[in-house]
């Protein structure tokens, strides 16, 4: 489906600058399945259907409050998943850097709704990232106080991404830890 991008969205995105970035991330997949497979499945970041992602945060714990969000949004959270988490390094050559929340507020995003489950907005910004050839972008966490890493993994040459090691997530014990920070 081809998609009318709004030329305001794209110019403002245009007037990022672009950065590499080599280094270590985090990301949570479920047992048996490749850690680096991307998705097209839809995201804070992303259309749906449109282009290949892969989220990854820059701090485990990140990770996993991330995709324990999502577990918790089931009407019974899944007892019997194994979930394992990974340390990806990367590297990139065209990624846009949103260092927080507030430097998105000139796209347009509204800072009091930002972790809420309205992404339309966020989509908007990925989408024009994407469309403009970057490969990347660093954008805040809306559920860890840490940077996320969201790469479009078409536009990644070969080996700018590999998986290294591998533990079982814990997620009671991450659950006990979130409450006792009180997230």
């Amino acid at each position: 489906m081809r998609r009318i991008r709004d030329p305001v969205l794209l110019d403002a995105v245009d007037a990022y600058l672009r950065e590499s970035f080599d280094g270590v991330v985090w990301r949570i997949v479920r047992e048996g399945r490749d850690p680096l497979l991307a998705s097209r499945a839809g995201g804070r970041w992303f259309f749906p259907d449109t282009f290949d992602v892969l989220y990854a945060s820059f701090e485990a714990d990140g990770a996993k409050a991330e995709v324990f969000f999502h577990l918790n949004q089931q009407p019974v959270f899944p007892s019997k998943l194994v979930s394992k988490l990974y340390r990806l390094e990367v590297r990139t050559k065209k990624t846009l850097r949103f260092a927080d929340i507030r430097a998105l507020q000139p796209l347009g995003i509204d800072l009091n709704r930002f972790a809420d489950v309205l992404y339309s907005p966020t989509q908007a910004i990925g989408d024009a990232a994407f469309f403009l050839g970057c490969d990347g972008i660093i954008v805040p966490s809306a559920r860890w106080d840490c940077l996320n890493l969201v790469l479009f993994t078409e536009h990644l040459e070969p080996g700018m991404l590999r998986a290294q090691k591998t533990q079982t997530v814990d997620w009671q014990t991450f659950r006990a830890k979130t409450k006792h920070a009180g997230r």
